[in-house]
């Protein structure tokens, strides 16, 4: 079989027919990407290849360190042909892993490349690329157009003054929209060295002062409300574990109260204000008819002599398997108990917790079709093994077709070719069904089925 061709990973007549008759060219809804609002609001070009695809793509620098590339051609200062031929040359070595289909897909459809880049062609393929980014419609905003995107949100923090948004929601003529995120990690995370400096930049951006734990949810409220007036929807936390501790209201007051004076937290104390605040959070976003993103199980920065060398988000991040799953059913259920639980969508970075993830979600269920939902398989499990694993447990213990599907967790502006991957990989597995027969051919039901988890489930789901 020729290497990525139209059908690959499309194995039946069927399955062949799902992706191209109905979900290949829907348009995209990225509802959780981390590219910069900034670089879509100037409609940013690209110096070279290298800029756009290892500037900041801590996956590929995680592959480049495992075959002992030197960090001068990863994150240093060599020259950008340099760390691309080194790229180059380790990728055939890559063989399995969805990095190798991601960046050739990338070459081939914004491009035209459409072979299999190595270190012999790098050169051929750097100059290509780079004649493309030279092109005006290989601006940003154009790379994001011809990518069909429909939505795309970033990821902000709740003291940004979103002016970028702003100038980008005054473009009539891009016709995406550009909508922000409210991820308030840095106040959630009271353990944190920076957590002093940030209440002040919170307290700037709010106008008001914080003296305890009323005065800093009514901060956040009011950062939450401007985020609101400019189009966001979707708020996101990332938590090391499933996160609960009960906390009564003088204990939340105590424990910042302790912070502020410039005392450290025990991890206990730490533990009851998080839980205290997401349950405040988490009732002002259902009041907001707002979707709660909790991703899961991510070790943060292990490698201490890295983390001190380059900083965080830098490619040693890894999984971190949880120790009390049963927090997230306390948590989504003391959201429930006022009928304040809004739509949340759970992302763990350990496959081991699909099945579990499935079996709560479905006793907090109601109000709209799949209100709780898994989160798409995230970081170190969107591969063709960990998507199909995430469509089992989803098939068998939930309902995969109110799954509200991809999203591209990126930082890159051509990573929209993993919803390609994604929905081919989907149709494969709808297929397989049908081939075993465990579901009727009813064209028409599959056509429904694929095309809400491509678009139509999140677009309704997010009230787009």
């Amino acid at each position: 079989m020729k290497f990525l061709n139209d059908d690959f990973l499309l194995d039946t007549p069927l399955a062949k027919k799902l992706f191209h008759d109905y979900a290949e060219k829907l348009p995209i809804i990225d509802y959780h990407s981390h590219v910069m609002p900034s670089m879509i609001a100037e409609d940013y070009k690209f110096k070279s290849i290298t800029e756009l695809w290892l500037g900041g793509d801590h996956y590929k620098w995680r592959l480049m360190r495992n075959c002992g590339i030197d960090e001068n051609l990863i994150t240093g200062k060599a020259d950008d042909f340099s760390k691309f031929k080194a790229f180059a040359s380790v990728m055939p070595l890559f063989i399995g892993n969805p990095m190798y289909v991601w960046c050739h897909l990338e070459l081939k459809r914004y491009f035209g490349f459409d072979g299999a880049l190595n270190a012999d062609n790098a050169k051929e393929v750097y100059d290509l690329c780079n004649k493309k980014l030279n092109e005006q419609d290989f601006s940003v905003k154009n790379i994001i157009k011809k990518s069909n995107v429909e939505v795309l949100c970033t990821t902000d923090d709740p003291i940004d003054d979103l002016s970028y948004h702003k100038k980008i929601a005054a473009d009539k003529e891009f016709g995406v929209k550009v909508l922000p995120t409210f991820r308030p990690d840095k106040a959630l995370n009271i353990e944190s060295g920076s957590f002093l400096s940030y209440i002040k930049e919170l307290e700037n951006a709010s106008d008001m002062e914080i003296t305890g734990i009323l005065e800093l949810i009514r901060a956040l409220i009011v950062r939450l409300d401007y985020f609101t007036q400019n189009g966001c929807f979707i708020s996101d936390h990332a938590l090391t574990d499933y996160t609960y501790a009960d906390c009564s209201d003088e204990d939340a007051d105590l424990i910042v109260q302790k912070r502020l004076s410039g005392e450290e937290v025990t991890p206990a104390e730490a533990e009851m204000f998080k839980t205290y605040l997401l349950i405040a959070l988490g009732e002002e976003y259902a009041k907001r008819d707002m979707t709660m993103q909790l991703h899961v199980s991510c070790l943060r920065n292990p490698n201490t002599v890295m983390f001190e060398k380059l900083g965080p988000d830098t490619g040693f991040d890894t999984i971190n398997s949880s120790t009390q799953p049963v927090k997230l059913a306390k948590l989504l259920d003391e959201l429930n108990k006022d009928d304040l639980l809004p739509k949340t969508i759970v992302y763990s970075l350990d496959p081991g917790d699909n099945r579990l993830i499935e079996s709560i979600i479905n006793a907090f269920q109601g109000s709209v079709p799949g209100k709780i939902q898994h989160g798409s398989a995230w970081w170190f499990n969107d591969s063709r093994f960990g998507m199909t694993e995430h469509f089992k447990a989803l098939s068998e213990d939930s309902v995969l077709g109110n799954f509200i599907g991809m999203l591209t967790d990126s930082r890159s502006f051509v990573s929209y070719t993993r919803h390609e991957y994604f929905r081919r990989i989907l149709c494969k597995f709808v297929s397989s069904l049908v081939e075993n027969g465990e579901y009727p051919e009813d064209e028409n039901a599959l056509k429904t089925i694929v095309e809400n988890v491509s678009y139509y489930n999140a677009k309704r789901y997010f009230g787009l």
